[in-house]
């Protein structure tokens, strides 16, 4: 059974990936959309750097980032001359965290879908007189579905399972930023086996169903297409 406090590291991990994935949605359609349909001289450099967090060490971002929130930096003095919390050591900044580290997972799948978009479809919907944002809305989404659904499973899924990241933006603080992969290296470091067990066998679990559903999804777009 689970230990009260690791129910509230799972429960911190869930917030956490929801609020994540919400956002990382908002700002990745527009700009997997830009990066779809721009002929751009700096979208490769726009493109590498949204991918950068697939091959850079999960730490290294987050001790950047961890500089970066300081009162001596101009984003932490930003926030502490405005009278703002910081954001080290605080859920909103393991959003900020997340939200960069997971980023690649949701614009990827998005901008793969939006360059594969049949063009004649936005033509008929300009020739209805429809706008941009209902073309977009009534158009583009039921068509790119699919790549939604996936961007956001595999968002979620990959912001449940940080650590690196999590860990030096947020520390190990109990019920405000320890969620569950920090409570799992708690336990081992504790020696505490069955805790980890319980844990790592809840977030096994839930990842395997994720990318079940990301398989099925992906599967039912290919052959309807």
């Amino acid at each position: 059974m689970f230990a009260s406090q690791d129910l509230l590291a799972l429960s911190l991990s869930f917030k956490l990936a929801a609020v994540s994935t919400i956002i990382l949605i908002l700002l990745g359609t527009p700009l997997a959309w830009w990066l779809a349909n721009t002929k751009s001289k700096i979208k490769i450099a726009i493109e590498a750097a949204i991918a950068l967090p697939l091959v850079l060490p999960p730490t290294v971002l987050g001790f950047y980032l961890l500089l970066a929130f300081s009162t001596h930096s101009a984003i932490g003095g930003a926030f502490q001359h405005l009278g703002l919390p910081s954001l080290a050591f605080s859920f909103s900044g393991l959003v900020i965290g997340s939200i960069v580290y997971s980023l690649p997972f949701v614009v990827q799948p998005l901008q793969n879908a939006f360059s594969q978009l049949d063009k004649r479809a936005l033509e008929c919907a300009a020739c209805l007189r429809a706008s941009p944002v209902d073309t977009f809305f009534s158009v583009v989404i039921p068509i790119c579905k699919g790549a939604f659904i996936t961007a956001a499973v595999l968002g979620f899924a990959h912001t449940l399972g940080e650590f690196g990241i999590v860990l030096m933006i947020g520390g190990n603080i109990p019920g405000e930023t320890q969620v569950a992969s920090i409570a799992i290296y708690e336990h081992v470091e504790a020696l505490d086996y069955s805790a980890a067990h319980v844990l790592s066998l809840s977030l096994l679990a839930l990842s395997f169903l994720l990318l079940l559903l990301v398989f099925f999804v992906n599967r039912r777009w290919t052959i309807t297409r």
